[in-house]
């Protein structure tokens, strides 16, 4: 069978999410396929659908999809017979096996080849096949072995652990939403985790968020020159969460006077003024010190400045220029919960921003609401529910992909200048 690698790029569309291990630190991400023109991934050709992963992939490029970590890719029988895996080098990818794959005797062979050349495999749904000989080969060739928590009866679950006791394999918990559920699956001897438990938060306390100290030197700097910049100022604060969320805590205490909604940054910085602006900087600068990276609060971070970043394309690409900033603080803001520890109303009730902007974040419906759940659905992979708010905003799915790559490309840079 030829194996269609050279597809049209702006057909198709790949997500990725975080694989974290029990560090809870970002260890991988897996690529996940949507086609353009279909509402189902089961309607989708596996063979075609990893194709074109592996091509966005090398158009998209290894640094914006991956962070220089391993990523998860989907491989069907017939893709590993032909040896598709090879196209990465093996420290690239893991080569996870779906779990509709029959284990024949050429798939086992093929696992072993790339297994042999230093490739990892990773069994993708795990349930267990009493008697199948092949399967206890693929078994131990695997290096991961990822168990589906949510489909998955927690009694069969333990019967699945205890048998996988005596294989030496790494386990992976899948669709792990809950800090809870993810305490209970360390206990249960997973060594990684994949869900979006790291962005809920688990304990009501305060959190400060660290600043990154070489955006406190841009902005002296520029504050330091005859006329400064607002927009230039504005884009440093607008990439950096820490800043942004004391911003606009300063503008509603005491030390300012009066609540003013706020529905961008810029509208925060001209609101206090460039004076006293540099006598707030100047005191963080005194204040803040080499902290430990919270690695959970890091990728949590991403997520902000992804969904900020795509919120505020949407936006500009809809003819939306005059609230683009505003959609933008909407996906800056939308995990404010998770990295401050605190309640979500609470912190609402603190900020000075404007009604709509909070609404949309405490989950209600507002003017910004289809753009902004397009972008946590677009970050989520639910492509049922993308295909419906695409055609809701009136934006097609070819456009939403470049968007999404225009984010990770901004966000990755963000990361890497700090």
């Amino acid at each position: 069978m030829e194996i269609r690698l050279e597809v049209d790029i702006l057909e198709i569309y790949v997500a990725r999410q975080p694989i974290l291990n029990n560090n809870q630190e970002v260890c991988a991400y897996e690529l996940l396929y949507r086609s353009n023109n279909q509402n189902e991934f089961s309607t989708i050709d596996g063979d075609y659908a990893t194709s074109d992963v592996i091509n966005s992939f090398m158009h998209i490029g290894i640094e914006e999809l991956s962070e220089g970590k391993p990523c998860f890719i989907n491989f069907t029988d017939t893709l590993l017979a032909h040896s598709v895996p090879e196209f990465f080098p093996p420290e690239m990818i893991v080569v996870e096996v779906l779990e509709t794959v029959i284990p024949t005797e050429q798939i086992v062979e093929s696992c072993r080849k790339l297994k042999e050349k230093g490739y990892k495999i990773a069994l993708d749904d795990f349930i267990m096949r009493d008697g199948d000989k092949n399967f206890e080969k693929l078994i131990e060739l695997a290096d991961i072995i990822k168990v589906d928590i949510h489909n998955t009866p927690y009694k069969e679950q333990r019967i699945i652990l205890n048998a996988l006791k005596q294989y030496n394999v790494i386990l992976l918990a899948e669709k792990v939403e809950t800090m809870a559920e993810y305490e209970q699956c360390l206990i249960d001897g997973y060594t990684y985790f994949q869900g979006y438990f790291f962005s809920r938060p688990a304990v009501l306390s305060t959190n400060d968020v660290p600043v990154y100290n070489h955006n406190i030197v841009l902005i002296l700097s520029e504050l330091a020159q005859p006329e400064p910049n607002i927009d230039k100022i504005t884009g440093i604060i607008e990439t950096d969460i820490s800043l942004s969320i004391k911003l606009l805590r300063l503008i509603n205490s005491p030390m300012v006077g009066s609540i003013y909604e706020i529905k961008s940054i810029k509208q925060a910085i001209a609101y206090l003024g460039f004076n006293e602006l540099n006598k707030w900087i100047f005191l963080l600068s005194l204040r803040e010190r080499v902290n430990q990276r919270d690695m959970r609060l890091d990728e949590v971070m991403k997520m902000c400045f992804i969904r900020a970043k795509i919120s505020e394309l949407i936006a500009l690409h809809k003819g939306k220029r005059a609230e683009a900033s505003s959609y933008f603080l909407v996906g800056l803001l939308s995990l404010i919960d998770t990295l401050m520890k605190l309640p979500l109303d609470k912190l609402m009730n603190q900020l000075p921003l404007n009604n709509d902007i909070k609404k949309t974040i405490l989950g209600k419906n507002t003017h910004y609401s289809d753009i902004f759940h397009l972008t946590v659905t677009m970050e989520r992979a639910d492509w049922r529910e993308l295909n419906t708010l695409a055609n809701k905003v009136d934006i097609s799915k070819r456009k939403l992909f470049e968007i999404y790559k225009e984010a990770l490309r901004w966000t990755n840079g963000i990361v890497n200048e700090a």
